[in-house]
């Protein structure tokens, strides 16, 4: 930051003032002094001048009220904002409450206790308590109303000073003695401050003044020191909170008088005087610090004693109070900012976000984005890329710098353990510096790539990127193996103070005054300078033969870098090459050289910009704005102090463009003089940017021969093509179109071109103006052959138009009409419009190269068929397979394939299978090859599943269900084979035939011939089981043994347990005993019964046996009895019972018989359930 005294206001009669204070809402300031002085004035700026803004506006008072009330003399002014009262006291103890009533201050309220004086006022953050500290202990709080909320007495304390915490929960109270002590907002004591800053400090001390930021403007960063305790020998303590064991400790060297922080807590202003080295003289300064206690800036008033200090609302100005005068001070503050690629980026805090708020505003087309950046240090910009550097975490002291680009958008960041106090770029490098040591960054912006290919990029790049350099030690021996940054904190005696760096030099200052110059991007120590103060910034012209420096007090000085034929030594010590020229300004807080002279810059001087060509100042402009960018004669500034007024809509007006001394003059002489004199005039004083006004005059008044020369000499090649162009039009009224064309003002070149009746010319001016709109108005004006494809053209480019723009719909009936069918496509997709794209799909001709996006647009959204159809049409059919296969439409898959003779369905269908499968999906697998007509493979699947099922011990119908249905798929793999078989084979041949080669197919192919051969061997036997228990419990008891004896050729498929207890129970029931003992005998006999359960079946055999003989009241029909004269006889399946006679029932789909007049009942088969025709 950079301060200067700007004005000084007299209170009449020579009143000595005792303090000052700025209401930071309305702007008025109270001052109040002796003999009851009491004052209120008001600044305000007043001008027409549009461009004149800030602290460059002139100010004068709009206000200057006396307030009588008052005897003796005034000492606590304090102002309440949000009610807009003014609350004054004397050193009688009169206090007196003041109010704004149509523009002057009336009393509102007096109080007097009569029996001490009242040291210090303070009212809380949002303006309805205060709280006043008289000398002899008395406290009071009372109302923004005037109603007392309670008193108390503080017995044996002599009070001072009183301030509020920012949650108004807090008291501070500052004792005569220098002690503070913390109470609650009810007058409880809680604790006594521990004062650190005090700490070998001899004799009595007082506190000279206690502000705590109530946080109104937002804070720095997280965790802000914000609670300043200073005392009048100048130590200064600051603290996060109340309790805060580990404050901000400074020591001012001061006797200070007041303090008070800036309206967002960034800098705390600490009045007083100081004594003069080996003199007696003491002389009045503001010293200004950080909440860190770093020490930024001091400001020397001039007069006797200081007594009071008040910033005013927007940080900008301070108010001092000197003896019978208000000095006021201009401040400049460092906002974090910089301008790149016509765009102004800055930050700013917001009171409810802990983080920076990063604007990144494009003052081209008034846009802005916006980035929040945590414990923001810095903005530095080149070019069209900018570094934010901040701190990376609170818990490890890690830096980390971001480049971005023009609209905030990272393109690569780096970590860093140095602190990047002071951070320059150039085209290739950031260069960041702490106090000891810098380190450089060769950053590389990959354009118009991707995220993905940036980040790769940036990992592929080589080591030597990076590298880090100690003040003090030699670069020469610097390896380029990678940055080592342990060498970096060594300490040194004369730290980094300012850096900047262009493409081939580097420049560091320190603080004793020397200066570093490196060679760039080798970073080799060329040569050192010494100057007589320390610099605070840097800057070197444009091919870096000249450096400006501004020094901590505000003088700018030239230094030449040139190096003489006598500094030819070669050791880099320090060298007297190129001494400082006896150039001098003073009171400079910004300058800039122009990018495109050496000898051109310009600077700011308290609130007037001077531009400079070759050392010689050109009249000043009166303006505060912050220097943006120098080029082409014109200097870019903007007013930062109006944008941070209201940062969230920065308005174009507070960018301003300045053009210097010679563009001026140059376009005065074109304008009032003439051609030929302007030329000669530019001939003396030669610059691009003046030849091409020069030409653009000419242009005008169609001086074809001036133009040309102005062109060629500011290198415009362009411009000559223009001129030559010109030269070879017959018409005036046609160059003088073209010429209004050429200066953009279009809507005049248009209308030349329709009055000369060439409305070809205006279609092709709005063409290249990309004005469509326009064109197709012009074109359905009139009609013309080449009209169709201009038409279509039109109509495309302005669906384009609504495409670009996300308007669908719009966009649609413009296509319509162009005939664009890829357009078109893409809208009818993005309108879910896909019978639209189904119509486009049957209208485009056959392998249009729309055809597969189609398709992939239909697959995406799950329409097979259509995506089927579209593929199919551009004879793709792989492709068409593949949606296929994507969307889970197998079978329609293994048609296509089948059809189109394609071989790797099968690899397909196994991949797809075994992830199922893997993931225990198996009837979502066997489901997938029984569309893809893989039955067999399905049959296995599903027989797999029934088994596992049948041991679990699930309900048995559940099991036989599923043995059903993997029998069916094993028929369904016959009827497969056998009419793959009739369709190999060729001529009249009969069915018998056929089924024979398929059944011979079937051996050759089948590798598991037991599926297949017994396929319905599962759902047999759990069919007679459930039907053996069926008959039992409706009380057929016969035909319940009988289907039970049957269930016994099914021991591997049901568990033997199960049949032969079933047939024990079944045969006990129709009292066959001797089948029933064969049964337990059975039982008894398995090899997998405990010894329990054997002795439980031989309990109850003897239990049944006992009473009944082990015979059969009835003969059964041994096993051999199944067998007839041509072979096993087949069991019926209604009944159990086997089939004697010839004329019997066979199923269709299982081949399994009945006897007829049994499944007559029936409607469906009850084995396979498929329906009885």
């Amino acid at each position: 930051m950079f301060i200067y005294l700007s004005k000084k206001i007299a209170i009449p009669n020579n009143i000595h003032l005792k303090c000052v204070s700025w209401n930071k809402d309305q702007g008025f300031i109270a001052c109040g002094g002796d003999d009851g002085l009491l004052r209120v004035l008001k600044l305000e700026s007043q001008t027409d001048d549009s461009k004149l803004k800030g602290l460059a506006a002139p100010s004068n008072l709009s206000m200057n009220q006396t307030l009588e009330g008052h005897s003796g003399a005034v000492q606590v002014v304090t102002w309440n904002e949000q009610y807009e009262k003014l609350t004054t006291s004397d050193q009688n103890g009169l206090i007196i409450v003041w109010m704004l009533y149509k523009g002057a201050w009336y009393e509102e309220m007096i109080n007097n206790r009569n029996k001490s004086v009242v040291r210090s006022m303070s009212w809380n953050a949002d303006g309805q308590k205060i709280c006043i500290v008289y000398e002899d202990g008395a406290v009071i709080v009372g109302s923004v109303d005037g109603n007392r909320i309670w008193g108390k007495e503080l017995k044996g304390n002599q009070l001072a000073h009183v301030a509020w915490s920012p949650d108004s929960k807090i008291l501070l109270f500052g004792m005569a003695n220098g002690e503070v002590q913390i109470y609650d907002n009810q007058g409880n004591f809680i604790m006594k401050m521990t004062i650190s800053c005090l700490s070998n400090a001899l004799g009595a001390v007082s506190i000279a003044g206690i502000h705590w930021y109530a946080g109104t403007g937002g804070y720095v960063e997280p965790d802000c020191p914000c609670l300043a305790i200073c005392f009048d020998n100048g130590r200064c303590q600051i603290m996060r909170y109340e309790n805060d064991e580990n404050p901000v400790c400074l020591d001012t060297l001061m006797n200070v008088v007041s303090i008070q922080w800036n309206h967002c807590g960034s800098v705390l202003a600490v009045a007083g005087s100081l004594r003069a080295a080996n003199t007696e003289k003491e002389f009045n300064v503001v010293q200004f610090y950080t909440p860190f206690g770093e020490h930024l800036r001091t400001l020397k008033v001039p007069g006797k004693q200081m007594t009071g200090v008040a910033w005013e609302g927007g940080g900008l100005r301070i108010g001092l109070a000197v003896d019978s005068y208000i000095y006021f001070a201009n401040i400049r503050p460092d906002y974090k900012w910089g301008y790149c690629c016509s765009t102004v980026v800055y930050a700013y805090t917001k009171p409810e976000r802990q983080e920076y708020c990063v604007v990144f505003w494009d003052t081209k087309n008034n846009e802005k984005f916006v980035k929040y950046v945590k414990s923001l240090m810095s903005i530095t910009t080149s070019g069209d890329f900018c570094i934010l550097a901040s701190k990376a975490d609170d818990t490890q002291p890690q830096y980390v710098l971001i480049l971005c680009n023009s609209i905030g958008t990272p393109l690569d960041s780096k970590y860093i353990d140095i602190d990047p106090l002071f951070v320059t770029m150039t085209k290739t490098h950031v260069i960041a510096a702490s106090k000891e040591a810098f380190y450089l960054w060769q950053y590389r912006v990959a354009k118009k790539l991707t995220a993905l290919e940036i980040n790769q990029v940036t990992r592929t790049k080589k080591e030597g990127r990076e590298r880090v350099y100690h003040i003090d030690i030699s670069t020469s021996g610097v390896s380029d193996s990678g940055p080592d940054f342990a060498k970096a904190f060594t300490a040194t005696r004369d730290p980094i103070c300012c850096i900047t760096a262009t493409d081939k030099t580097l420049i560091v200052g320190r603080e004793s005054g020397v200066i570093h110059r490196y060679s760039l991007p080798k970073v080799d120590l060329v040569q050192k300078y010494t100057l007589n103060n320390r610099a605070h910034y840097l800057s070197m012209n444009c091919n870096s033969s000249r450096l400006a420096i501004i020094d901590i007090a505000g003088v700018l000085t030239l230094l030449d870098l040139e190096v003489r034929s006598s500094a030819a030594d070669s050791s880099g010590n320090q060298v007297s090459a190129g001494d400082p020229s006896k150039f001098e300004r003073k009171d400079v807080w910004d300058m800039k050289w122009a990018n495109d002279n050496p000898d051109l810059f310009a600077m700011m001087e308290k609130t007037r910009m001077y531009v400079f060509r070759n050392l010689d100042p050109e009249e000043p402009i009166q303006t505060s704005g912050y220097i943006c960018n120098f080029e082409d004669l014109e200097i870019k500034s903007v007013l930062l102090d109006e944008i941070m007024k209201d940062p969230e809509r920065p308005n174009k007006d507070n960018l301003i463009n300045f053009e210097i001394r010679s563009l001026r003059d140059s376009r005065a002489l074109i304008e009032k003089v003439g051609i030929e004199e302007a030329s000669q005039f530019i001939e003396d004083n030669p610059h691009p940017r003046l030849w091409r006004l020069l030409a653009e005059a000419a242009l005008q008044k169609l001086d074809l021969k001036t133009a040309e020369q102005a062109f060629v000499r500011c290198k415009d090649y362009q411009g000559i093509e223009f001129v030559k162009r010109l030269g070879n039009l017959q018409s005036e009224p046609m160059k003088q179109a073209e010429v209004a064309a050429y200066f953009s003002r279009f809507e005049e070149a248009e209308r030349m071109y329709l009055d000369m009746d060439r409305r070809d010319l205006a279609i092709s001016l709005r063409i290249k103006l990309g004005d469509w709109f326009r064109v197709l108005q012009l074109l359905k004006t009139g009609s013309g052959d080449s009209d169709d494809a201009l038409l279509e053209q039109a109509y495309n480019a302005i669906g384009d138009y609504f495409a670009d723009r996300q308007k669908w719909v719009n966009a649609v009936q413009y296509y319509l009409q162009g005939r664009n069918q890829e357009r078109l496509a893409e809208c009818y997709y993005m309108l879910e419009d896909y019978d639209g794209l189904e119509r486009l799909t049957t209208v485009l001709p056959e392998n249009h190269k729309l055809l597969p996006e189609i398709g992939q647009m239909f697959a995406t959204v799950g329409m097979c068929e259509q995506a089927v159809n579209a593929y199919l049409k551009c004879s793709q059919p792989k492709a068409a397979v593949d949606a296929c296969v994507h969307l889970n439409q197998w079978n329609k898959a293994v048609e296509l394939a089948r059809t189109h003779n394609m071989k790797e369905i099968k690899s397909l269908l196994s991949k797809y299978a075994s992830h199922l499968l893997e993931k225990n999906k198996t009837l979502d697998a066997v489901e997938l090859y029984r569309k893809a007509h893989h039955f067999l493979e399905a049959a296995k699947l599903m027989f797999k599943i029934a088994h596992e099922e049948s041991k679990k011990r699930t309900r048995p119908l559940r099991v036989k269900k599923l043995y059903v249905l993997a029998a069916r798929l094993v028929e369904d793999y016959h009827e497969q084979v056998k009419t793959s078989q009739q369709s190999k084979t060729k001529g009249k041949k009969s069915e018998a035939k056929f089924a024979l080669a398929g059944l011979l197919e079937e051996d050759a192919t089948s590798s598991d011939n037991r599926i297949v051969d017994n396929a319905w061997r599962g759902a047999e036997a759990y069919h007679f089981f459930l039907l053996a228990q069926r008959q039992l419990y409706g009380g057929y008891m016969e035909n319940a043994m009988r289907t039970a004896m049957h269930l016994r050729e099914y021991e591997d498929i049901i568990p033997a347990v199960e049949i032969y207890s079933l047939l024990a129970i079944c045969s006990a029931a129709n009292r066959a005993f001797g089948t029933c003992s064969q049964a337990f005998i059975k039982l008894e006999s398995l090899d997998r019964l405990e010894p329990e359960q054997r002795q439980a079946y031989e309990d109850l055999a003897l239990e049944i046996f006992t009473k009944h003989s082990p015979k059969d009241s009835r003969i059964v029909e041994r096993e051999g009895s199944s067998e007839g004269p041509e072979g096993k006889l087949p069991t019926c399946i209604v009944t159990g019972l086997l089939i004697q006679e010839y004329q019997f029932w066979m199923c269709s789909v299982c081949k399994h018989c009945a006897l007829e007049q049994e499944i007559s009942k029936y409607n469906c088969c009850p084995l396979c359930h498929s329906p009885i025709v």
